[in-house]
């Protein structure tokens, strides 16, 4: 697979994270009702989890899917670097906050889920960047 395809992957990727992150903050932002096929999204969005600093998650989330699409724009090492960087920070993050939607909270939000799975799948692929990238 080509640089090109790579970056592509990757921006298509944190694009869907980015759009999932948004739609959560959106409705955390404006008290709505997540869609959502369990009961599992409310209770994960109204948990004292659902926030850092009293910023949403999900749009610390928004943020970074947003940054790591950015990075994937640039053919730079250096841009692969703070894209990996980013994306390891993030899947990091997304696996705390598995562990605390199975554990502390007792539900696990779709949503959310996806999202995570989605930054574990960002964050292999800006790891293959990088690795091809010094190759």
């Amino acid at each position: 697979m080509t640089d090109a395809r790579r970056r592509a992957a990757i921006a298509t990727f944190a694009t869907a994270g980015a759009a999932i992150s948004a739609y959560l903050t959106a409705t955390k932002l404006g008290h709505a009702q997540v869609a959502c096929p369990t009961s599992g999204c409310e209770v994960v969005q109204d948990s004292a989890y659902s926030k850092l600093f009293g910023i949403p998650v999900s749009a610390l989330g928004l943020a970074g899917f947003v940054a790591i699409g950015a990075t994937a724009l640039a053919r730079t090492l250096r841009a692969a670097a703070i894209g990996g960087a980013l994306a390891v920070a993030g899947a990091a993050f997304a696996l705390y906050l598995v562990a605390v939607q199975l554990t502390v909270i007792g539900a696990v939000c779709v949503w959310c889920a996806t999202a995570d799975t989605i930054a574990v799948v960002v964050a292999a692929m800006a790891l293959w960047r990088i690795a091809r990238s010094v190759e």
